[in-house]
């Protein structure tokens, strides 16, 4: 049902918030048939990125690499930190506030009475842009899951899962068995499906060879050397040696350029690159909120990491890069992750902590967290602040010299940070 135009972009935003009943229903029915509406089909290549980590790193060496080798490409992430236009970026851009409205104009001129949810509204919007934009390759990441995500109306010619682990259980299941079938959802028939987990789930690769599609495996079908400061891929078709370290920091972002390196082998006859272009990419390459530095004296560390597993890939990463002093940790979290797991694994990394409540409602207070960590963290110390700022300004006073602070534990709270860090430069 359409509205009169002229609304801005925060007016629509606010709007689709509160258009359909539920802020998550998976299920591809509804954004097929709005989808066709819009006669959306698009001709270039389609790039989809699933998993539990890793995704964004992953969207962003592709992203890179492919600009580098001349594509325009469209490039589709969620969430954001700062701005809903990070989501969708044509030609390395942002999108502009005009264009996004115009998007969501015609698909809710297209829906008529088919209600949408904001994340299915976002990902038919994004694509409208592409084809309009006339991109070479679109790489769309997918927002929760796989076989059922506003993602997977469209069929990608290259899939790749990047990592399955315990996340969103409420909708995906409580094993990585049953989450692994879920991700597996958006490989295709005959089509190149990776896997960039070094220990995939059964399920993830019985679904893979039930639907005949070209699966390919990290360790298997591609792999990497790490030798000093440079590196190698291996991949079914590709070799590409002496590859300099991504500019990413992190213990994981190996294999996460890995598994994009992984991908552009699998569809070099569409889109192929050159080592240059590769090489130009892994330099060039940029995510906000991963291992990210946004101050020194002290130094402050924000990281989006949010599930066990990315917890001990940070874990990793700090130990890989000790600080002089102490490492001092701003932590807050969503009621629904499972925060005695990532708290856990970071424990053995946190001389002090300081937990506190992101804006959000779906935000676990402070002094839960705290409580958590109390069971798991040993004997160091604990501190209760209402907000990000405030415990970050704490642990700032406390830090001494040679002394380090991490934020991390949500999009919520490191955005809240570098929100912050905006208003201050």
């Amino acid at each position: 049902m359409g509205v009169n135009p002229g609304l801005s972009l925060a007016d629509w935003l606010a709007r689709l918030e509160q258009l359909h009943p539920s802020v998550i229903e998976l299920g591809l029915d509804r954004v097929r048939q709005v989808k066709d509406a819009l006669g959306l089909a698009p001709a270039f290549p389609l790039l989809i990125v699933g998993g539990t980590n890793g995704k964004g790193s992953t969207c962003a060496y592709l992203e890179a690499i492919l600009s580098a080798a001349g594509y325009k490409t469209g490039l589709y992430t969620s969430p954001h930190l700062l701005r809903y236009n990070e989501r969708v970026r044509i030609a390395g851009a942002e999108a502009s506030d005009a264009e996004l409205v115009a998007a969501f104009e015609k698909i809710d001129a297209a829906r008529g009475d088919i209600s949408l949810t904001y994340f299915e509204f976002g990902t038919l919007g994004a694509m409208l842009q592409f084809v309009d934009a006339g991109v070479d390759v679109a790489i769309l990441e997918v927002g929760l899951g796989g076989r059922l995500d506003a993602v997977n109306v469209f069929d990608a010619d290259a899939a790749i899962v990047t990592s399955v682990d315990l996340d969103h259980m409420d909708y995906l299941g409580d094993t990585r068995e049953l989450i692994g079938f879920e991700k597996a959802g958006i490989y295709r028939v005959g089509r190149p499906a990776l896997c960039a987990d070094p220990d995939p789930p059964a399920s993830l690769l019985a679904h893979a060879r039930d639907i005949c599609a070209d699966l390919r495996c990290f360790g298997l079908d591609f792999s990497v050397e790490q030798m000093g400061d440079r590196w190698s891929f291996h991949g079914r078709a590709s070799h590409w040696p002496k590859l300099p370290l991504p500019a990413m920091a992190g213990a994981i972002q190996l294999r996460n350029a890995a598994g994009a390196l992984a991908v552009l082998d699998a569809v070099r006859e569409r889109l192929p690159v050159s080592e240059v272009a590769i090489q130009q990419g892994l330099a060039a390459v940029r995510l906000p909120g991963r291992f990210q530095r946004i101050a020194q004296a002290p130094e402050i560390i924000v990281d989006v990491a949010h599930n066990p597993e990315a917890a001990r890939a940070l874990a990793a990463t700090l130990r890989a890069q000790p600080a002089a002093g102490r490492t001092l940790a701003v932590v807050g979290m969503l009621a629904d992750k499972d925060a005695a797991g990532v708290l856990a694994a970071l424990a053995g990394e946190i001389d002090a902590w300081w937990t506190c409540t992101p804006a959000t409602p779906r935000a676990c207070d402070a002094a839960a967290l705290a409580a958590v960590l109390h069971e798991v963290a040993g004997a160091a110390p604990v501190r209760v602040q209402p907000d990000v700022d405030t415990a970050l300004a704490e642990a700032r006073g406390a830090a001494r010299e040679g002394d380090r602070i991490l934020v991390f534990g949500s999009f919520y709270t490191v955005a809240a940070v570098l929100d912050h860090a905006a208003t201050q430069q």
